[in-house]
């Protein structure tokens, strides 16, 4: 379809700007012909594209509702006030502050709200399952705090005691001899549930304050699919557009006491003026994480992942962690072939239309841009409305495309399968001439 075609959706968008309107056409085709695999990624509904793509865009609204930098801001202010009060509903917060640009910015403004530079914090090892943000020497916040890092415990063979989760022990040991002034829990690989009350009482017993952050499991949070950390942390932070199934962009909750101090550190301490458009399509994403259906979808999620999780594990990949309790898992490589990188499966995969990202493993003897892993998700297809039948499909087309890497006719078979099955699951079928996502109500397979 031509962007010029008066039948297609980005003529009337985009009219004026053909190059534009290719590229953006040729993005919704790959979206909708392949899969999407990667766990920090999501298909938002048409409501919060709606929104995030409105007039609202056109407004400056440094500040906060009732205390704005510039005039005309007060329909800005009830959208702001609206997604506010919609967070604090949809996850039970004293403050809400939907003004960060992205997880990141939220992780920033809340060590500068709440730790002075120089000062302890403790929080995961990238290797582990840790974010950037979360001290990694090629991170600002490295350069500013003092970040020391706990692990994850070794792996094991034994069903009773599964390996490669929280080290609890060690998190304690080393909040002890070290002092932080700040103890971070989650992660962006990690499979398994992280349980804040541990980590609560680590923080009480040193002094610590605590910060979850919930940047990937926020959706799952809301929908009752994770146990919330909000109340039992003195901040939470996380992302709208993994799990929630919003726009792009953070938000921070935190206690009424701590809301000055957070407020303050995101502006004017670190962002100008907010993305009020983006606001407005989180508010969106609120409402519909607030209705019923949207509890059946996370558990939706959950249980594709286990069920993908199982059949990568009968394609003879090894599970990290020996399996996944969220809407992500963590397949190291090694098993199936000892030569496969992550990097060199990633790249293969994608020719095939399947889309996942390479990703180190726990204590991983390769480089985090080459990797002995893989990492996968299951938020976006389910979406899309697969089931627990199509993610034991995916893995045997993943299982087909990595043993047939060289295989070029093999490789263009399992493209076809991938786009008949992709076909079948349109994500935004109005679109392309189809359906709409699932959106606020999820086909949950």
């Amino acid at each position: 379809m031509s962007p010029h075609d008066a039948s297609s959706p980005f003529a009337g968008w985009l009219g004026a700007d053909p190059e534009v309107a290719r590229l953006v056409e040729e993005e919704m085709a790959r979206q909708s012909s392949t899969l999407q695999l990667i766990a920090s990624e999501n298909f938002t509904s048409p409501a919060v594209l709606a929104a995030s793509g409105s007039v609202l865009t056109n407004k400056y609204a440094e500040g906060y509702p009732g205390r704005r930098y510039y005039g005309g801001n007060r329909v800005i202010d009830e959208v702001e006030e609206l997604a506010r009060e919609r967070a604090k509903a949809l996850f039970g917060a004293e403050h809400a502050n939907v003004q960060p640009h992205a997880g990141a910015n939220a992780n920033l403004a809340v060590y500068q709200a709440l730790v002075e530079p120089g000062d302890t914090i403790l929080a995961m090892r990238l290797d582990h399952g840790g974010h950037l943000t979360h001290g990694s020497p090629a991170s600002i916040t490295s350069k500013i705090w003092r970040f020391v890092a706990y692990g994850v415990t070794a792996a094991s063979d034994d069903p009773e005691r599964p390996g490669e989760v929280i080290d609890f022990d060690q998190v304690a040991d080393l909040a002890k001899r070290e002092q932080p002034r700040l103890i971070v829990a989650g992660s962006t690989a990690y499979a398994r549930t992280i349980e804040p009350g541990p980590f609560r009482e680590i923080a009480d017993e040193v002094g610590a304050l605590f910060m979850f952050d919930a940047a990937h499991p926020a959706g799952l949070i809301a929908g009752g699919a994770h146990p919330s950390p909000v109340g039992v942390a003195d901040v939470v932070t996380l992302t709208t557009h993994k799990t929630l199934r919003g726009p792009r962009g953070g938000a921070i909750l935190c206690r009424a006491d701590l809301a000055k101090k957070v407020d303050g550190a995101v502006f004017p301490g670190l962002q100008g003026g907010p993305l009020e458009h983006v606001v407005a399509a989180k508010a969106v994403a609120f409402r519909e994480a607030s209705q019923p259906e949207f509890g059946a979808y996370t558990a939706a999620v959950v249980a594709n992942a286990k069920a993908l999780a199982s059949a990568l594990a009968d394609e003879g990949f090894r599970l990290v962690s020996g399996g996944t309790d969220n809407h992500m898992l963590l397949v190291d490589l090694r098993p199936f072939d000892a030569e496969l990188t992550g990097k060199e499966a990633q790249e293969v995969l994608d020719r095939s239309g399947i889309t996942l990202n390479r990703n180190t493993i726990p204590d991983d003897p390769r480089s985090p841009f080459v990797t002995s892993g893989l990492r996968l998700g299951t938020a976006a297809e389910t979406t899309a409305g697969m089931g627990p039948d199509e993610m034991r499909g995916i893995a045997g087309l993943i299982g087909r495309t990595l043993r047939a890497r060289g295989d070029e006719a093999a490789l263009a078979e399992v493209r076809r399968e991938v786009a008949a099955l992709c076909g079948a699951f349109p994500p935004y079928p109005t679109l392309t001439g189809a359906a709409t996502p699932t959106g606020a109500a999820p086909t949950t397979g």
